[in-house]
């Protein structure tokens, strides 16, 4: 490189600099927002006065700090997980429109609820009501973790390894037509658990306690932790697998790693809120429209901004139509899909 061109580049990092500072103000600001926010939606909808009245009752340990609390708090991991997640995929599979769901980690996470709800159903008859309650609660959180990883171990069966990308894509496709097949099966037989069944495709943050709070934390900081440390892999991936292998990566090795990654992520979120749309597509997305930068930058951005995302959801599902709530999968596939369809048009135009 020429000394001439030396300041352009140092211009050009230090706009990007720039560019990642204020985004990651700016998520700060949403995220605090957010929460607020969240802790202030109730039955009345988004209300102060309500907050205020609620804080004053005697019920407010119980209503701020056992519901609403874990709750805004749960949608933002939540939505930090899938968002993290999003960039994984992203990264690995070097597409932009690739998200968590890819390998078939929602229809195997579909499957092990609808196979709990309708054991549930099926031995309602003989055991007690609390004892079913307690079974599609614990039982419905384990078995979608467990599908979730099932579908995706499935998925590298059939494609023989995370040797190549474009079978490793296929096979994810496969395996999800396949388990959302056995899965409607199931339903047909079995129609009390169709029930259960939309409520968990749609996505919901209602059921987050404590409990669900600790787990998906602790996640996130070991999924963060290992994950960028491969952040440069990734950066060596978007030059294309030629020259990542030229660079000493062990291609096949990377790819597995990655796959653990992203599908370890996906099953703790969709375990926990049920599979929630378009935000570890969108979230990736995002960070890299508004401060792009290396993958160690992009995997903690995506993380902030899916929590973001996540939480606005919440609130407007929360507070669109009190005391009713919209499932936030429902939301969160409105707000990601009009946004989608406003970025094809931009192009288009352009």
């Amino acid at each position: 490189m020429s000394t001439s061109a030396l300041p352009a580049v140092r211009a050009a990092a230090q706009a990007s600099r720039s560019l990642r500072r204020r985004l990651a103000a700016w998520l700060a600001l949403a995220m605090g927002l957010g929460l607020v926010l969240g802790l202030m939606t109730g039955p009345a909808g988004l209300s102060l006065a309500a907050l205020r009245a609620d804080l004053q009752g005697e019920t407010a340990a119980l209503l701020i700090g056992q519901i609403r609390l874990p709750r805004t708090l749960g949608a933002a991991l939540v939505g930090a997980l899938l968002g993290l997640s999003g960039a994984i995929a992203q990264g690995l599979f070097r597409n932009p429109l690739a998200d968590p769901y890819l390998l078939g980690s929602a229809a195997g996470a579909g499957l092990g609820a609808v196979l709990v709800l309708a054991a549930a159903a099926l031995g309602g008859h003989a055991i007690s009501l609390a004892t079913v309650a307690w079974i599609e609660r614990v039982g419905l959180v384990s078995a979608a973790f467990i599908g979730a990883l099932a579908g995706v171990l499935l998925t590298l069966a059939l494609a023989r390894g995370a040797v190549h990308t474009l079978r490793l894509l296929l096979a994810g496709v496969v395996v999800g037509v396949l388990l959302g097949a056995v899965s409607d099966l199931i339903t047909v037989a079995s129609p009390d658990a169709l029930r259960g069944k939309q409520a968990f495709m749609l996505g919901s943050t209602g059921f987050l306690g404590w409990n669900a709070i600790a787990l998906m934390l602790a996640g996130l900081f070991l999924l963060l932790a290992v994950a960028r440390r491969w952040a440069r892999a990734l950066d060596a991936l978007t030059l294309g697998e030629d020259s990542a292998a030229s660079l000493g990566l062990d291609l096949s090795r990377v790819r597995l790693v990655l796959v653990l990654l992203l599908s370890l992520g996906t099953a703790l979120a969709v375990s926990q809120a049920g599979l929630v749309a378009f935000v570890g597509l969108v979230a990736p997305h995002l960070v890299r429209r508004r401060a792009p930068g290396p993958h160690g930058w992009l995997l903690l951005a995506s993380a902030a901004m899916g929590a973001a995302l996540l939480l606005w959801a919440d609130v407007i599902a929360r507070a669109l139509i009190a005391p009713e709530e919209l499932p936030v999968g429902v939301v969160t596939a409105v707000l990601g899909g009009g946004y989608l369809v406003w970025l094809l048009k931009q192009r288009s135009a352009s």
